[in-house]
């Protein structure tokens, strides 16, 4: 059967102009998809975030292309030049490994392409979030995907306390040194929490282990992890609601022994309800 991408000659036709979005293995290099292939091979150039990195993916592949090295220190001018390509030739975005634009760069370059009448498409593929979803065994009705954790223990804990109220798993990025840290703060600022650590995936010593915050940080303390992680952390549990009435008195209480943003900070978790909102109740009732 003749391929109907194949010229006569039995060079790839190629792809009509704009930009291609297209998703590549995080690991196994077996994950490639027959389309995204086929996109690679007929593309005109290949932005990329390393393109040592991408060279070894499109030598795998048996094609040769130019690489255009596109990351998060671009500038405008880059932007630019890549967008003039695109008007009248097809440009391939990947990032390293996975989907881009998740946590890796493209944001700016697909919005200004967008705006400026590019036609657009992106093609399915690898994904670290939704495969760590997959094996986790924890709620995938509803899931909020929050990137990187911040590194300072301050700002850590302040997203955690956030994003902890939305009634869905929770995904994050995470690297293996950080990870004890975020296990402490998990189980600090979100206790009874079930949590998953994916690491590795679709690598040789791929693992999802599940537990709480404390049983997993013991094995990690004994088995120090390697690898790109995702951290997963399950929805809140099921409560009765809160009266304001009875959270009220819970401040009142709280109030006795501790300062007043302790008190809010205390109750806020006990209940569910906006931190802010009891830290200025709290204030009120400080006041003579």
């Amino acid at each position: 059967m003749t391929d109907p991408h194949l010229d006569p000659s039995g060079v790839p036709e190629p792809l009509p102009a704009g930009l291609y979005i297209v998703a590549t293995p995080i690991g196994n290099l077996g994950d490639i998809t027959v389309r995204a292939r086929d996109v690679l091979a007929r593309c005109e150039g290949i932005a990329c975030e390393d393109t040592r990195v991408t060279q070894k993916l499109i030598r795998h592949l048996g094609l040769s292309k130019p690489l255009w090295r596109y990351d998060d220190h671009s500038g405008e001018e880059d932007r630019a030049r890549l967008i003039e390509s695109m008007r009248t030739r097809a440009v391939a975005l990947v990032s390293d490994a996975g989907t881009p634009l998740v946590s890796d760069p493209g944001y700016r370059l697909v919005r200004q392409a967008r705006a400026a009448g590019i036609a657009i498409t992106a093609l399915p593929g690898a994904s670290a979030p939704l495969m760590a979803l997959a094996m986790a065994g924890l709620p995938t009705d509803r899931f909020l995907f929050g990137g990187f954790l911040p590194a300072k223990d301050a700002a850590r804990a302040e997203v955690l306390e956030e994003l902890g109220r939305v009634r869905a798993t929770l995904v994050f990025f995470e690297t293996a040194p950080r990870l004890a840290k975020s296990l402490a703060a998990i189980g600090e600022v979100l206790p009874g929490r079930e949590v998953a650590v994916a690491r590795e995936l679709t690598k040789l010593y791929e693992e999802c282990r599940t537990g709480s915050p404390e049983e997993l940080a013991q094995h990690y303390a004994a088995h120090p992890p390697r690898g790109e992680i995702v951290l997963l952390i399950g929805p809140p549990p099921a409560e009765a609601s809160v009266s304001a009435a009875d959270a009220e008195a819970m401040l009142r209480e709280m109030l006795a022994t501790e300062k007043p943003s302790h008190a809010a900070a205390a109750v806020a978790k006990a209940t569910g309800i906006d931190r802010r909102t009891l830290y200025a109740r709290a204030l009120e009732l400080r006041q003579p």
